[in-house]
């Protein structure tokens, strides 16, 4: 997981940077630097191109809400972000934890087979 470095937020935020700027690693303290929403962030973490994905993923909600919305205000715009990507969270946990008609009937038949063949094998073992 990605977490902030130890600097003020007035430090973290900094005017915009030109594209061949931003993102740059430094392999020593292990800190990625990357744009949300114009905005420039140096994160740590152990893995440079996993955090730079998720912050462009960030940087697309905030711009997708930012474009369906009429608020400048990017707090807003990135607890609105935060509120979708959430959503989606929830929405694919719940797929994951809850299986599908045809994958539950599937399990239950895999079941009985396995259920016939443990007591087949006690019958002759």
């Amino acid at each position: 997981m990605a977490t902030a470095s130890n600097q003020s937020p007035t430090d973290a935020v900094t005017k915009p940077v030109q594209p061949n700027d931003v993102p740059a690693t430094n392999a020593a303290s292990g800190s990625v630097r990357v744009e949300i929403f114009d905005q420039v962030y140096n994160l740590r973490g152990s893995d440079a191109d996993y955090i730079l994905k998720l912050a462009e993923y960030v940087d697309g909600k905030m711009r997708a809400v930012s474009e369906q919305t009429a608020t400048v205000d990017s707090v807003r715009l990135a607890v609105l972000a935060a509120l979708n990507i959430a959503d989606e969270y929830h929405l694919l946990k719940r797929q994951v934890e809850t299986p599908s008609p045809d994958a539950r009937q599937r399990a239950n038949k895999l079941a009985s087979a396995l259920d016939e063949v443990l007591q087949d094998t006690r019958r002759t073992g």
